[in-house]
């Protein structure tokens, strides 16, 4: 339904009047703007909307803040609202934003996409606190630089926080003590990775961690000890397959332990200690390393997305796998578009059962 000629002259009557206000408030004329464009948002044509937006925002520089924030809180809990006034007020001052951040049901995370890459440290640790915020949104908070953005997602439990994303915060960790306690209580947070956190955390964490996450303490603290000496004093060009090597006695014991998972392979493999990778990873799909390798490296990247289905490592994580992996062996990281495809099937209709079969099915086959 198009605008009623009445509608139309109200609307060239406001945007003279924030051109040339003749005595009457700005306040006034932005509060009937956005109220006019909160009832007939649907209604208007796409010229017609850039026109509202550029008078509301030309006007919110001269307008109170507290006239703004109560539009804010009005409209943060409007359903009706339009998505293109509420990203203008994401937009303002962080005392503006945050009622709509925090509680506008009509700010999806593809609208929230648009903006927190860019936002400031209190727009981004709003969106840090706002309830089921998912995986894409905080994969890109967790890259953040802001200590009170990560402490607010790592404290938001209805935060979906996948494996790259934990990844990330966890050797954030490292460096931001305050970061520890609340990654450690953290329902979601994969094992692997709270025993890595062992190396750095205080007594009474790693006693925490021993107690919740069903961890052997005897071998974690083997396994960690081993770890600390075989990833920061083996030279990445090592290559051993020598069971007697401290290398491969590190993939025994983690996997004795069951801690050799996908996390270490990650770790290991964003440290460039790629024949570690490639022994590990030979190791959880049960293949001799020579073998694997010939597979991994040289059958494409539908065999990489077989090995990763194998051992559990997440479709959104391949192409990091992928891509470091070429360049550790100076092999081109390319993929076709017929690739991707096959690279996609395998994630959709394979169990990590079958995708471990076929696998080793083609590692045999030579």
């Amino acid at each position: 339904m198009a605008l009623t000629a009445h509608d139309m002259s109200n609307m060239g009557r406001l945007a003279q009047l924030a051109a040339n206000p003749q005595g009457v408030g700005r306040d006034e004329i932005y509060v009937a703007i956005a109220s006019l464009f909160r009832a007939q948002g649907a209604r208007l044509s796409e010229r017609e909307r850039q026109l509202m937006r550029e008078i509301l925002l030309k006007l919110s520089h001269d307008v109170e803040m507290a006239v703004r924030i109560a539009l804010a809180e009005r409209l943060a809990d409007d359903e009706g609202a339009p998505i293109d006034l509420l990203l203008m007020l994401c937009d303002d001052r962080i005392e503006v934003a945050r009622p709509v951040i925090l509680r506008s049901r009509k700010l999806t995370d593809a609208e929230i996409l648009k903006f927190v890459n860019d936002a400031s440290a209190d727009h981004q640790a709003s969106v840090a606190a706002r309830k089921n915020i998912g995986e894409p949104i905080t994969e890109i908070l967790a890259r953040s630089e802001f200590e009170t953005v990560l402490v607010t997602l790592v404290r938001n439990a209805t935060a979906r926080i996948g494996a790259t994303a934990f990844e990330t915060l966890v050797e954030k960790s490292r460096r931001i003590e305050c970061l520890h306690g609340p990654l450690i209580q953290r329902r979601d947070l994969p094992p692997v990775l709270a025993i890595r956190m062992c190396d750095w955390v205080s007594d009474a964490l790693k006693t925490h961690i021993n107690a919740n996450f069903r961890v052997d303490p005897a071998k974690t603290e083997s396994a960690i000890n081993e770890a600390r000496y075989v990833v920061r004093a083996v030279p990445p060009a090592a290559a051993p397959t020598d069971s007697t090597d401290p290398t491969s006695r590190l993939v025994d014991k983690l996997h004795g332990a069951g801690q050799l998972k996908a996390g270490f392979l990650l770790r290991v493999l964003h440290q460039g200690q790629t024949d570690l990778f490639d022994l590990a990873f030979a190791r959880l799909v049960n293949m001799e390393v020579n073998a694997f390798r010939l597979t991994f490296y040289q059958r494409g990247p539908r065999a990489v997305a077989l090995a990763c289905r194998a051992v559990g490592i997440d479709r959104a994580v391949f192409a990091t796998v992928f891509n470091l992996s070429r360049q550790a062996r100076s092999i081109p990281a390319t993929i076709s578009l017929d690739q991707r495809t096959e690279v996609e099937n395998v994630f959709k209709a394979f169990s990590k059962t079958d995708a471990l079969a076929i696998l080793q099915a083609q590692s045999a086959a030579g």
